[in-house]
């Protein structure tokens, strides 16, 4: 098993910044593949930003590009999604997850993600 948790959340104003932080505890032997999904009151959880093992190669919704930008550091066990120029649509609860092995370049998909976070919630006002 792999345990996550997510910080960093809060209140901000549209255009400002917030840096989220998923800590990884448990089976991290090696690396994993991460992603980050939001999911807002009402509407279905949907993809954010992924990052392969090593960190090389990142996925973006066309929603956030330009403005958000997922990093880790896999000698502290942790993902970041750095969270620029932020607008109120960017409310939800944030989630990070493990990409379970064997799934390629799925990262957009909700099912190629084995172990998820408790979720950290953003609140973005206008």
């Amino acid at each position: 098993q792999v345990q996550l948790v997510e910080s960093g959340g809060g209140l901000v104003q549209a255009g400002g910044s917030l840096r989220l932080s998923c800590a990884a505890s448990g089976r991290t032997s090696s690396s994993y593949s991460m992603g980050w999904f939001r999911q807002a009151p009402g509407k279905e959880r949907e993809f954010v930003a992924g990052i392969s093992r090593s960190g090389g190669t990142t996925y973006y919704a066309d929603s956030v590009k330009g403005r958000f930008t997922i990093s880790r550091d896999n000698a502290k066990n942790t993902v970041y999604l750095q969270m620029n120029s932020v607008k109120p649509e960017d409310t939800a609860v944030y989630y990070c997850a493990v990409k379970r092995l064997g799934a390629g370049d799925s990262y957009y998909y909700q099912n190629a993600y084995v172990y998820w976070g408790p979720g950290t919630q953003v609140t973005v006002s206008s």
